[in-house]
């Protein structure tokens, strides 16, 4: 993959002018909702232009290193797969990790159009067709505001086992988060994962991350667009299952990416598997409240 082609710049008003002139200038900024993690503000130059900014400034955390960047780099992989989603342009990135920032396109909201869960069950389908040698990404990256681990492994279960289920579960022990029995049981379903996820997982397949119903946005000419990505390659059926886990997309969704891309069968026994990864994460995050779904795949699982 090419080095993402991002300016690099001290402050965002020194990226607009690299982007836009010399005497481009921020004529307004407004807050927007944008997650617990960063700041999110809509920047207006005097032209009319409009930005998206990320940034530490104000926020109730504080990112972890080399964020921006990582997520730059994500959208850039995602911008890149033939007929997928919409996805927007990252434009500069912070070059002090001291004062980081991330500036892209600005997206307008609007109403969902006809058919666009359709074109965009397609999109995600046409996504998963790229590919690469092995299961991982070049970089490390985060999920929220966990790190992810990445590299290249041959085989997805040993990848998910090591990269995805184990670290997080290594997390939540090192947090006094995980009881015995749930370390246990989650090293269980490790052990199982060719037995469980082998015979369907034969290709590596470019991965949102983090496709929950919140990371999506209508535009303002009704078509999905996906934001926030924890991007690696993986398994298809990955995204698919974060997608289901709070609160499903509508239906026709599923119909088209099915119509398009046919799940092997049993993925309904497969999928809690896959979304174990984020109840683990979330329970690493925000805490206890997530042990029971924890406790739900190690016992049907384990």
């Amino acid at each position: 993959m090419e080095t993402c082609p991002l300016v690099s710049a001290p402050c965002p008003e020194e990226a607009v002018r690299a982007l836009f002139g010399a005497s481009a200038r921020i004529e307004s900024r407004r807050p927007v909702s944008g997650g617990c993690i960063n700041r999110a503000r809509r920047l207006r130059l005097q032209d009319g232009t409009l930005l998206f900014l990320k940034d530490q400034a104000g926020a109730r955390a504080t990112s972890p290193p080399f964020m921006f960047a990582r997520e730059a780099e994500g959208l850039v992989a995602l911008g890149r797969a033939a007929g997928g989603p919409r996805v927007p342009r990252p434009l500069a990135i912070g070059a002090d990790e001291r004062q980081p920032f991330l500036l892209m396109e600005w997206i307008t909201p609007g109403s969902a159009g006809v058919g666009c869960y359709e074109e965009f069950g397609r999109a995600l389908a046409a996504m998963h067709r790229e590919t690469a040698p092995a299961f991982g990404f070049e970089h490390d990256n985060y999920i929220g505001a966990t790190l992810q681990p990445n590299g290249w492994e041959r085989d997805f279960t040993t990848f998910f086992g090591e990269r995805r289920l184990g670290y997080q579960i290594t997390l939540a022990e090192s947090r006094g988060r995980a009881s015995r029995a749930m370390v246990r049981g989650v090293h269980r379903i490790i052990e199982r994962l060719d037995e469980l996820l082998a015979p369907v997982v034969t290709r590596p397949a470019l991965l949102h991350g983090d496709l929950w119903s919140g990371n999506h946005m209508i535009d303002d000419q009704g078509r999905v667009a996906i934001i926030d990505p924890a991007v690696y390659f993986g398994a298809p059926e990955a995204d698919l299952a974060m997608s289901e886990m709070f609160g499903r997309l509508p239906r026709q969704f599923y119909d088209a990416y099915q119509e398009v891309a046919p799940s092997a069968p049993g993925y309904e026994e497969r999928r809690e598997i896959y979304n174990l990864y984020h109840a683990l994460n979330h329970l690493n995050l925000f805490g206890g409240g997530y042990a029971g779904a924890v406790t739900a795949a190690v016992q049907r699982y384990g």
